[in-house]
């Protein structure tokens, strides 16, 4: 399925781009989501009237992307939870904990943003965790475990 992209979308390509994906991934995800349209002659007209509004959505999309970036660089996380004896965790912290630990401290997040790349924390301690707000900015987040 030939598609036309109205948004930046990660490992896919830039707005405008015309890209071949799997019918299911278009059908189900990229075209209901508003990120793609078929790539049909009309599609094509229409997008290239809308061009410089979509640009101007984008620009916004990521200006708002990079303010919520200096918060977050100013951010020092701590979660609470429950640990042994040896520092292990009753339960694990994932990336839903995260997200919502970083909005009590006054920062927008969705856990979709959040990528933990070991997975799962299970031990008390310092983590480094990846918020990808936009598919160009990502920040990296200290985040403390302490034992309750």
């Amino acid at each position: 399925m030939d598609i036309i992209l109205l948004e930046k979308v990660q490992n896919l390509g830039n707005m405008g781009d015309t890209v071949k994906v799997r019918g299911g991934y278009g059908r189900n995800f990229l075209i209901p989501q508003g990120k793609a349209v078929p790539a049909l002659k009309e599609n094509v007209k229409v997008f290239e009237e809308k061009r410089a509004e979509l640009e101007l959505k984008a620009a916004e999309k990521f200006a708002a992307a990079e303010a919520r970036a200096e918060k977050l660089k100013e951010l020092s996380v701590q979660i609470i939870s429950k640990a042994g004896d040896e520092g292990r965790l009753f339960g694990s912290i994932g990336a839903r904990d995260v997200a919502d630990a970083i909005c009590e401290a006054g920062v927008e997040v969705s856990k979709t943003e959040i990528n933990m790349p070991e997975g799962a924390i299970r031990n008390i301690g310092e983590y480094d965790v990846i918020a990808q707000l936009h598919p160009d900015l990502s920040v990296t987040v200290t985040l403390s475990i302490i034992p309750a």
